[in-house]
């Protein structure tokens, strides 16, 4: 119906569909051989994701991910490679605490009093 607002578990339907979508996904065997390479280059080829991927837009030699891989744990690596020690892990803000504020609204009233102290 027009003018009424979304609930909670409409909006998390689309989400569901996309989590049991996800759930049919399958690796190719012929992706995935054990001599390959495993956790610690997955860490290091997510640590230089940004860089591999500017370096393949100009360069069709250079790839962003290594196939064939040992499988999950290169994608493990991968994915701490790129969120912990990679771009994810910078904090895009920092607050600094500079001044007090000696003022305070008070519940059940709408005027703003001097805090003593």
């Amino acid at each position: 119906m027009p003018g009424v607002p979304v609930t909670r578990p409409r909006a998390f339907a689309p989400l569901g569909g996309l989590a049991a979508l996800s759930a049919c996904a399958t690796q190719s065997a012929a992706a995935v051989a054990p001599a390959a390479p495993g956790f610690l280059f997955g860490l290091w080829h997510g640590f230089i994701f940004p860089i591999a991927w500017a370096l393949s837009l100009f360069m069709p030699q250079v790839a962003v991910y290594a196939v064939p891989n040992n499988g999950g744990w290169y994608d493990f690596g991968y994915f701490l490679g790129i969120v912990v020690f990679g771009v994810g892990a910078r904090k895009s803000q920092i607050v600094y605490r500079d001044r007090v504020i000696r003022e305070r609204v008070f519940a059940g009233s709408h005027t703003i009093r001097e805090v003593e102290g």
